[in-house]
């Protein structure tokens, strides 16, 4: 909670010198592309800081507009599962960071660098633990494949500004002498200006959704949970209707949840023998009235 605040407030305080000027930024990528072909692809491959950085960034412009659930005790609940499944990965070391957003809306999302948001229109739906631990286990097999990453920069016009950002973050580097906070505001604005537009807000490819569920349920299990908890959750959305209130957004956005049944099948007999895992109902029930 306090660090969704924290990046919120640093948003709020940038001055307008820091603001990206994305003509210049978009100018420059077109050179970039033009001139060093090589230069862009090597742009793809974000470092661990540069990567949260436009996480934050992402965060900052997200929670802008919808703002988090009033239940403390709900935030530490969710924030504690999920770094739970988040230690048992091999991305432990991400400033990982779980949220409730207050909305009826049926859905969740993972930032680039850690940081996880489910709706409580999601939550209040679910029926254990281990349910909740199949959602957010989702979310992190995301950020584990870097599927937001490839996205966005798999968009022409992002790739260009991504470039351009680079090269006046590196300039002023060398103007100032290692400023390398300098290129992580960079980011951190361009991560704004991607939910401003809602590019980050786009349906991921039907591919890394289904890759997603299917790690998804082995971090679940790793973490102590039944996997089964999520198919449970997938049984459950194809059984709301889409036209549903809060539920269209889901269905816009994910594979029908028949249809990632049907792909799940193809793993959950090797994860048999962790079903009896507990499902912790009783915990679940408590915090979430």
């Amino acid at each position: 909670m306090k660090a969704l605040l924290a990046v919120l407030a640093l948003a709020a305080a940038a001055p307008a010198h820091a603001q990206l000027d994305f003509g210049r930024i978009i100018d420059l990528g077109r050179k970039a592309v033009e001139v060093a072909p090589r230069i862009q692809e090597a742009t793809k491959e974000y470092t661990v800081e540069e990567e949260v950085a436009l996480g934050e960034g992402i965060s900052a412009g997200f929670l802008g507009a919808i703002r988090l659930h009033p239940d403390e005790r709900l935030q530490r609940y969710v924030n504690r599962v999920g770094r739970w499944l988040a230690s048992q990965t091999e991305r432990a070391d991400l400033p990982w960071t779980f949220g409730v957003i207050d909305t009826e809306v049926i859905n969740a999302f993972a930032m680039p660098g850690g940081t996880v948001v489910v709706s409580h229109g999601l939550v209040k739906r679910l029926a254990s633990e281990s349910e909740l631990a199949g959602v957010l286990a989702h979310e992190i097999a995301h950020v584990l494949k870097k599927h937001q990453l490839s996205a966005i920069q798999s968009d022409a016009g992002w790739s260009a500004a991504a470039t351009g950002a680079k090269a006046v973050a590196a300039d002023q580097i060398g103007r100032r002498g290692g400023d390398v906070l300098g290129l992580k505001s960079q980011l951190a604005n361009a991560g704004v200006d991607l939910v401003k537009d809602g590019l980050f807000l786009r349906p991921l490819d039907r591919s890394m959704e289904y890759e997603a569920d299917r790690l998804g349920v082995v971090v679940a299990a790793r973490g102590g949970y039944d996997p089964y908890g999520f198919v449970a959750v997938l049984t459950m959305l194809a059984q709301v209707k889409p036209d549903e209130s809060g539920a269209s957004i889901t269905f816009s956005t994910h594979p029908a949840p028949a249809d990632r049944l049907a792909e799940l099948e193809k793993v959950m007999p090797e994860l048999e023998k962790y079903a009896r895992q507990p499902q912790v109902e009783g915990r679940f029930r408590q915090t979430v009235k």
